[in-house]
């Protein structure tokens, strides 16, 4: 079943498509939105299931919530555009590499990784998948994603930054966490995407992530053709939400040089 996404849309100028992390949704963007929409065009849409976006009946696959990306950037009339994504959001923009790469102006990785699952992180997701479909309720993931998606810092000294993303959490619908878990599962490694990339790319990493930490973004920058690396102190899984103003800044002078070359 083909799912029309809902994208929040601001700003003009260079195209810069955000896509968000499990299992928030795309308003995990809005100091993005914010900071960046004065130099570019921001688009954050909420993958299938979250936010204002529909869940579908196909079966669950990042590929799928990739060709349901490039089905939104061709009806917003939009021919190339950096794209960005953290945690979750990060294998959808590789899988959108892989699948529509000439919709790629350049590509930012955040907080993610390009290795497959191992055995007992799949066998966890779909646990964890099974129990959001059995009770209809986000506890599971309150009690056992939310403790990993920031960092220490924010624990101790951003109270208000982690009661934002706890409500985000609590947000997400049981129906979409538990499709998105199994889309997850069922990924494969993403190293031969990386590695054919024709584009530049930028590779975020928060210093205290624990899911995807620095020596998977060192991986993904060895493989990738033209990029960089930025370790983002005092942030963790959820870098752009933690530490807006270093990731804005990042993103910002990246997507800029590409506007100039024109590549």
């Amino acid at each position: 079943m083909t799912v029309q996404l809902y994208a929040r849309d601001v700003g003009s100028g260079t195209p810069l498509v955000l896509l968000h992390a499990f299992p928030l949704s795309s308003a995990m963007w809005l100091a993005q939105r914010e900071g960046l929409a004065g130099r570019f065009r921001v688009v954050t849409p909420d993958l299938r299931g979250f936010g204002g976006s529909r869940l579908g009946t196909g079966e669950p696959s990042v590929d799928a919530m990739a060709d349901d990306v490039a089905r939104l950037l061709r009806a917003l009339g939009l021919r190339r555009a950096v794209v960005g994504g953290l945690s979750m959001g990060g294998h959808v923009a590789m899988a959108l590499c892989r699948r529509h790469p000439g919709l790629v102006l350049g590509l930012v990785l955040a907080g993610t990784r390009a290795t497959a699952d191992t055995p007992p992180v799949r066998e966890n997701r779909l646990r964890q998948a099974e129990r959001l479909e059995r009770e209809g309720t986000t506890g599971v993931l309150v009690d056992e994603v939310l403790p990993n998606l920031v960092g220490p810092t924010t624990l101790q000294r951003r109270a208000l930054v982690y009661g934002r993303v706890r409500g985000l959490v609590q947000a997400a619908p049981p129906a979409a966490a538990a499709w998105a878990q199994r889309a997850m599962a069922a990924r494969e490694e993403a190293f031969d995407t990386l590695r054919a990339l024709k584009v530049p790319a930028l590779v975020l990493v928060g210093e205290e992530d624990v899911l995807a930490p620095e020596e998977e973004a060192r991986a993904m920058t060895g493989a990738l053709p033209d990029a960089e690396l930025m370790v983002i102190p005092r942030a963790g899984h959820l870098c752009a939400v933690e530490q807006p103003d270093l990731f804005n800044q990042a993103v910002s002078e990246f997507a800029a040089a590409l506007a100039r070359t024109g590549r």
